[in-house]
C-alpha cells in the first residue's frame, strides 16, 4: 500500500506474522510524507508460500521496492523481523536507506527451542477461523521456516550500518536490558528510545509514544 505525499519515501516493514495494515494508523500520522507499506512475503497479500524466505530473499524484496517506489533514499522502518530485515538493507544497500528505526528488533540469534516453540504457538491457532477477517494471512509452516533464517546473529552487518538509526525498544518486549544496551552499542550512528507501559507490539498498544519518536526522528 502506498500513501502519496512527498519523498524521501518511508518504508515500513511489520514482524513475523503480521502485514502491512497494522501501520495504516503510523501512515496517517506521517501525512506530508509518501509511506510505503510492505506486505513481505508469505504475509498478507504477499505469497503465502513462498519458495525461498532467504534473509537474502526479503532484503531484495525491499530494495526492489525502494527502486520501483522512491527516487532517491528511503527512510526505512521495521518492527520485530521487520527491524531485522531493514538493518540488514541498509548494510548490504547503503546507498537506498538515508534514516533506520528498528522497533523491538536485535541482530537476530535465538536457539532451535524457541524457534520451535513459536512454531508450536502457530499451530495452535484454532481453525477453520469464523470468517476471511478472523483468519491469519500466513501459514503457520511458512512462519516457522521464516523465524529459523533468523537464527544467524548478523552482528557484523549491523556494525557496518552507516545511517543514522533510532532503535525502539518497550518495558515489556522480547528483549533483556542486556541485550538492549549490547546491540545498542554495536550501532554507529544510534540514537535509543524505551518506551513505558508498551509490548514487543509498542506500535499498536503504545501508538502515542511510538508516533512521537517516529515523528521526531523523521522529521
Amino acid at each position: 500500500v502506498v500513501f502519496d505525499g512527498q519523498d524521501p519515501a518511508v518504508v515500513i516493514l511489520h514482524g513475523l506474522a503480521g502485514s502491512g495494515r497494522e501501520f495504516v494508523p503510523t501512515a496517517q500520522h506521517l501525512a506530508g510524507r509518501k509511506v510505503i507499506l510492505v506486505d513481505q512475503r508469505g504475509h498478507g497479500h504477499s505469497t503465502r508460500v513462498p519458495a525461498d524466505v532467504s534473509r537474502a530473499a526479503f532484503v531484495g524484496d525491499v530494495a526492489r521496492v525502494i527502486a520501483a517506489e522512491s527516487t532517491g533514499p528511503v527512510d526505512v522502518v521495521g518492527q520485530s523481523m521487520g527491524a531485522h530485515t531493514a538493518m540488514l538493507v541498509a548494510a548490504t544497500h547503503p546507498a537506498l536507506v538515508r534514516k533506520l528505526v528498528l522497533l523491538e528488533g536485535n541482530e537476530g540469534g535465538g536457539s532451535p527451542q524457541e524457534h520451535s516453540a513459536l512454531g508450536d504457538y502457530f499451530r495452535s491457532w484454532p481453525v477453520p477461523f469464523p470468517d476471511s477477517a478472523a483468519a491469519p494471512r500466513f501459514d503457520a509452516e511458512v512462519m516457522v521456516a521464516v523465524i529459523s533464517e533468523l537464527r544467524e546473529p548478523r552482528g557484523l552487518e549491523w556494525e557496518s550500518v552507516e545511517a543514522p538509526a533510532l532503535v525502539l525498544y518497550a518495558d515489556g518486549g522480547m528483549f533483556t536490558e542486556e541485550q538492549k544496551a549490547a546491540f545498542v552499542n554495536r550501532g554507529q550512528h544510534v540514537m535509543r528510545v524505551d518506551l513505558t507501559d508498551a509490548s514487543h507490539d509498542a506500535h499498536l498498544d503504545a501508538f502515542d509514544q511510538w508516533i512521537t519518536a517516529l515523528q521526531e526522528f523523521l522529521r
